[in-house]
């Protein structure tokens, strides 16, 4: 039963986050989670984890910040995914690809 609050509650703190803040969360879990499993086969399961937690949260941060970006393809600018339409053409925005 423990498992289940303690991801229902990861799920709600990052419900009102950004592309970014969930992705970096997701990847810092999940580096955490793996650093462990690996560092304990070798005696430092701390160590591992605290590894695993700082490279999966920057590589998260990466893959998240590359996420939220919208473009204009009328002039090329880029913008967070928050915005709808090109502020310079009013054209509406694209994901990347």
């Amino acid at each position: 039963m423990r498992k289940y609050s303690m991801f229902l509650m990861s799920v709600l703190i990052v419900a009102g986050c950004t592309t970014t803040q969930k992705a970096a969360t997701t990847g810092g879990l999940t580096g955490a989670t793996l650093g462990g499993v690996v560092g304990h086969q070798s005696g430092h399961g701390v160590a591992g984890a605290a590894i695993g937690g700082g490279a999966g949260t920057v590589g998260g941060m990466v893959v998240g910040e590359h996420m939220e970006k919208k473009f204009c393809p009328v002039c090329g600018r880029v913008y967070t995914e928050d915005v709808k339409f090109c502020p310079v053409d009013g054209t509406e925005l694209k994901y990347r690809q």
